[in-house]
């Protein structure tokens, strides 16, 4: 599967039952060598279940985003935060896994340097829906 068929097939708001899938794909691709990966079709999986909201997708997207340098470039932080930032602070907070501590220094980090002023989940919902679907 490519991002235009993920796309095609889930669109960005994608329904529950889907959700089991889309985090097989993405975890598939993050399996794969950094040179194999389709790290777009790994930005659009992040940004599908960022809509979803759940909480228990941001160490998935943060596995992905880590797997390679290229995927670390590739997918913004923002996408670990689809429940929010102070939820997904605090979620990682009580995770107590070290690729929990590890996602919580790097977000927090990232608060500081600015990268998340003025963020909001439906804002940046909207912003990246009119990447793809414009």
């Amino acid at each position: 599967m490519n991002e235009d068929e993920s796309l095609r097939r889930y669109g960005l708001q994608p329904s529950s039952a889907d959700l089991p899938h889309i985090r097989e794909i993405l975890q598939s691709q993050a399996d794969l060598e950094q040179h194999d990966q389709d790290t777009e079709l790994m930005k659009l999986c992040c940004l599908q279940l960022f809509n979803a909201g759940q909480l228990s997708d941001v160490l998935v997207i943060w596995q992905a985003k880590e797997s390679s340098w290229d995927a670390h470039c590739s997918i913004d932080v923002q996408l670990l935060c689809g429940a929010g930032l102070d939820a997904t602070k605090a979620h990682l907070e009580a995770d107590g896994s070290e690729d929990a501590a590890e996602a919580l220094r790097y977000l927090l980090d990232c608060e500081a340097a600015g990268d998340f002023d003025n963020f909001s989940v439906a804002e940046e919902a909207r912003w990246r829906a009119n990447y793809y679907l414009d």
